[in-house]
């Protein structure tokens, strides 16, 4: 069981950063992959990136790609998502998510391939 507590959003005008934190409990985090997704209103739930469980692999959609990285330190239980030159549709609830690794690499990137959710949290930015 792992439980997740997201946390770092925000209002944020255009062009500006936030950086959202997501904890873990447990003592088996380094055992799962880690994947940020978001959903704005009237659409649908979106993989905007992923990290191995340990850190050797990360993917970044297309839409978020040289803008957001994702980073995780498992010493702390804590998967990371840096977002720089926010633009309006950026806004969304975004919530990380954990999905069991089978082998280092792996990297899931559908939704029903991870198991735990956090809350999520709310990503505002204006123009």
């Amino acid at each position: 069981q792992v439980q997740l507590v997201e946390s770092g959003g925000g209002l944020v005008q255009a062009g500006g950063s936030l950086r959202l934190s997501c904890a873990a409990s447990g003592r088996t985090f380094s055992s799962y992959a880690m994947g940020w997704f978001r959903q704005a209103p009237g659409k649908e739930r979106e993989f905007v990136a992923g990290i191995s469980r340990i850190g050797g692999a990360t993917y970044t959609a297309d839409s978020v790609k040289g803008r957001f990285t994702i980073s995780r330190d498992n010493a702390e239980n804590t998967v990371y998502l840096q977002m720089n030159s926010l633009k309006p549709e950026d806004t969304a609830v975004y919530s990380c998510a954990a999905s069991w690794a089978r082998y280092n690499y792996h990297l899931p990137r559908l939704q029903n391939e991870y198991a735990y959710w956090g809350q999520g949290t709310q990503v505002t930015v204006s123009s």
